[in-house]
């Protein structure tokens, strides 16, 4: 009976014990998903209490949560690393649109979809959109793989999906991060457009290396997973510009390449990127107001190796004469834009 008494009562310590830990576990859980809804690590919107108006200095795929909502800009530059260069401050200059770089650095359609119904959600009537459009969205594979990690979730507009985010150490590390920042004396800040000159990174990389990368010339059949007929990335770009407001001018841009990136006529690798540009085409066509700036046409600019640092990345004086092209497209729009009656 001693025995059946002492089992009964260590039972009973450990059914305790459990109690308590799943108790504390489970407190500690839920503080932690409390507070960190609260501060909002990258200030998505979501928790008004403690934003700042700033982009805290990180990286640019989680800063566009700020910039991307910011309603100082109402005109924004999409794309990844083949767009980074154009200022927008040159674009507003030109237009007079206060425009706001979202370009966020090996990205593709799926990243670039994402913060474009980012800035959708927060900027229902743009007053402006530039799209690069690069081989990356010529993939066949519906699915929109990435390549490298994007916070899919910090955009969503499902709730459930941004407090599982909320989950990752990383995300926690953020957390403490942006308190410290919140309180502390001295802010510092990035630039609240978005430009970010990736010229100095190349100044640093062994120039005969980028000699040989870039004089080297594309093979003559298509990447794997590039060559059609079907683009879903089209697709899904055109359902989101037939909803847009029809004031709203979009500029689509195939971004330059040097000359030995340029397919030689003919070849498999020509009428698969030929395909996929009509197809990109095609979706902009969705919107009426619209129009591309094709830097892929060859012209003497693209043999000039004065102008890239490698095939597909080029220097200042081709990015401002490329986001000169773009704001005279963009004026040119807007200066057919339908009426648009006030609220």
């Amino acid at each position: 009976m001693i025995a059946g008494a002492f089992h009964r009562e260590t039972e009973r310590a450990w059914a305790g014990f459990a109690r308590l830990f799943v108790g504390t576990a489970a407190g500690l859980f839920l503080g932690y998903l409390a507070l960190a809804a609260l501060v909002d690590p990258y200030d998505s919107g979501r928790s008004p209490l403690l934003s700042a108006g700033a982009v805290r200095q990180q990286g640019p795929r989680t800063a566009a949560a700020w910039r991307g909502r910011d309603p100082a800009f109402t005109g924004a530059v999409l794309g990844n690393s083949h767009i980074q260069l154009v200022e927008p401050a040159r674009l507003t200059a030109a237009t007079g649109i206060p425009f706001v770089q979202l370009s966020v650095p090996a990205t593709g359609p799926g990243e670039q979809l994402a913060l474009l119904g980012w800035f959708l959600r927060h900027h229902p009537r743009p007053d402006a959109l530039v799209l690069a459009i690069d081989d990356l969205w010529c993939t066949d594979d519906p699915a929109l793989p990435n390549e490298k990690p994007f916070p899919f979730w910090l955009y969503s507009p499902d709730t459930l999906s941004y407090l599982r985010g909320l989950l990752r150490w990383p995300v926690a590390q953020e957390v403490v991060g942006r308190l410290g920042w919140l309180v502390g004396a001295r802010r510092k800040t990035a630039r609240p457009d978005g430009y970010w000159d990736y010229g100095p990174d190349y100044a640093g990389l062994d120039p005969e290396r980028l000699h040989a990368s870039r004089e080297t010339p594309v093979p003559e059949t298509a990447d794997p997973g590039r060559a059609g007929p079907g683009f879903p990335a089209a697709q899904k770009l055109g359902a989101v510009l037939a909803d847009l407001p029809p004031q709203t001018p979009v500029v689509m841009v195939f971004p330059p390449v040097y000359a030995s990136a340029l397919p030689r006529d003919g070849s498999p690798r020509a009428r698969a990127e030929a395909a996929c540009r009509a197809a990109m085409r095609a979706a902009l066509a969705r919107h009426s107001l619209s129009a591309v700036v094709d830097g892929r046409r060859d012209r003497p600019a693209l043999h000039d190796p004065a102008l890239f640092f490698d095939r597909s990345h080029y220097r200042h004086d081709l990015a401002r004469a490329l986001a000169d092209e773009i704001a005279a497209s963009l004026n040119g729009l807007r200066a057919r834009a339908p009426y648009a009656p006030g609220p």
